[in-house]
C-alpha cells in the first residue's frame, strides 16, 4: 500500500508555537486555507483510493479540497489525531515543547511505557495510529491519504519506517501540508519514500511533478 501522511495547514496556534492538541481545535489561517487548496494540484499524479482525517477541525478543513477533487468521502478517525499534550496543553514555552518531543521520540525508540505528563503513553499513541493504518490496508486500497498532525506523523514514521530513525525525524520538522510518503503494509513493514522534498527511497519513487513542495510551507 502507498501511504500519504499529510500534515494539516497552518493554524493560529502554530503561529504562537502552542501545544494545541485537544478537540475540536482551531481552524486554519488564511495561509492554511491556501495550503489546503494547493493539495489537489500537488497530489494530482496520485490515484488516491481512500482519504482519512482526524476529528480535529484543522485536518478536516485541510482534507476538504482534496476530497472535492477526488470525490472521496473523508473518513474521520480518532486514531490519527495529534499526540495528546496532557498537562502541557496550550503551553508555548521551550521547556514544554522539548519535553513533548523528547517523550514522543522516546516512544519511537521503543520506550513506549513512558507517559506524556498527564497524557497518553507510547503504547496508546502508536497503537491508535496503527489501528487506522491497519483498517485502511484491510480495505485493499492501493493508495491512502491521511491528513494528520506533525508530531504524530513524525513519531509514527520514526517508529515504523525501517529507513527513518529518530535522529532524522527529530531534525526534519514537517511543514504545514508537508507530506511523508511510505510504501508497505502492517505485516511487511514500511519504507519511507519521501519526506517533503527529500527522497528517502528508490529514485523516482514519487511521481514527477506530484511532490508536496508546492503545497508545503514553513510551520511558523
Amino acid at each position: 500500500m502507498r501511504l500519504l501522511l499529510i500534515r494539516h495547514g497552518q493554524t493560529p496556534s502554530n503561529l504562537k508555537h502552542l501545544l494545541d492538541t485537544e478537540a475540536p481545535g482551531p481552524a486554519l489561517t488564511p495561509l492554511g486555507q491556501e495550503q489546503a487548496a494547493a493539495l489537489p494540484q500537488a497530489l494530482a499524479a496520485e490515484q488516491i483510493d481512500a482519504l482519512y482525517a482526524s476529528p480535529l477541525v484543522r485536518t478536516q478543513l485541510t482534507a476538504a479540497p482534496l476530497a472535492a477533487a477526488t470525490r472521496l468521502e473523508v473518513q474521520i478517525r480518532d486514531g490519527i489525531r495529534e499526540l495528546a499534550a496532557g498537562d502541557l496543553e496550550m503551553r508555548g514555552d521551550d521547556d514544554a515543547g522539548a519535553l513533548y518531543l523528547t517523550t514522543a521520540f522516546a516512544w519511537s525508540e521503543g520506550d513506549t511505557g513512558r507517559r506524556m505528563p498527564g497524557g497518553e503513553n507510547g503504547v496508546e499513541a502508536l497503537g491508535r495510529f496503527d489501528t487506522v493504518v491497519a483498517e485502511a490496508a484491510g480495505t485493499g486500497a492501493e493508495t491512502v491519504a491521511m491528513v494528520s498532525h506533525g508530531a504524530m506523523i513524525r513519531t509514527w514514521v520514526a517508529a515504523r519506517a525501517a529507513n527513518v530513525d529518530v535522529a532524522y525525524a527529530s531534525s526534519h520538522p514537517l511543514g504545514n501540508t508537508g507530506i511523508v510518503v511510505l510504501s508497505g503494509s502492517p505485516d511487511q513493514g514500511w519504507q519511507a519514500l519521501l519526506w517533503e522534498e527529500h527522497p528517502l527511497g528508490p529514485e523516482g519513487a514519487f511521481p514527477e511533478d506530484s511532490g508536496p513542495a508546492g503545497a508545503a510551507a514553513p510551520t511558523r
